[in-house]
C-alpha cells in the first residue's frame, strides 16, 4: 500500500534572492523535493536519487562560489550542507536495503521545513555577496504577494 501524498511544497517568490544562478538552482531544489513528497512508494528511491544528484551539484556550486570569493561564513554554510547530504545518503542506503518509505518521507518533509530558513539566512547572505561581487551592489528583489506595511499616521 502506498502512503498518502504529502502536502504541497511549491516555489514562491519568497525564495527569490536576486542572484539568478542561485534562484534557478533553488527552484530546481523545490521542484525535486515536491516530487519526492508526492511520489508513490515505488518511486521514492528514484526521486531521492534525483534529489541527491541535484543537492550534490547545488552544494558544490555554492561551495565554489564561497571558496573562490572568500565568503566570510563559508564553514558554517558548508557544515549545514554536509549535514543535509549525510542525511540524504543515509536514507538512500536504507531505501536500497528495502523498505523505509516512512523514513524517506520524513526526510522529504524535513527538507521542505529546512529550506525556507536556510534560504532566508545562509543563502540570502551568499546571494547578496555574489551579486555585490558581480554588480557592485546588492539586488532589489520584487516578490509577488508580499505585503508592504502601511505607514503609521
Amino acid at each position: 500500500m502506498s502512503a498518502t501524498p504529502q502536502p504541497d511544497f511549491t516555489w514562491t517568490d519568497q525564495f527569490l534572492l536576486g542572484y539568478g544562478p542561485m534562484d534557478a538552482t533553488h527552484r530546481e531544489f523545490v521542484e525535486l523535493v515536491a516530487a519526492l513528497l508526492a511520489a508513490p512508494d515505488a518511486e521514492l528511491a528514484k526521486r531521492l536519487d534525483a534529489f541527491a544528484d541535484h543537492a550534490e551539484r547545488h552544494f558544490d556550486e555554492e561551495r565554489e562560489w564561497m571558496v573562490s570569493t572568500d565568503f566570510p561564513a563559508t564553514q558554517c554554510h558548508l557544515d549545514e550542507h554536509g549535514a543535509v547530504l549525510a542525511s540524504v545518503h543515509e536514507v538512500r542506503a536504507l531505501l536500497a536495503g528495502g523498505g523505509h518509505a516512512a523514513t524517506c518521507r520524513a526526510l522529504a518533509r524535513e527538507l521542505a521545513r529546512w529550506f525556507p530558513a536556510h534560504v532566508d539566512y545562509m543563502d540570502a547572505a551568499l546571494g547578496q555577496w555574489m551579486a555585490k561581487r558581480r554588480t557592485g551592489g546588492i539586488p532589489v528583489v520584487l516578490r509577488r504577494g508580499s505585503a508592504v506595511p502601511a505607514e503609521a499616521d
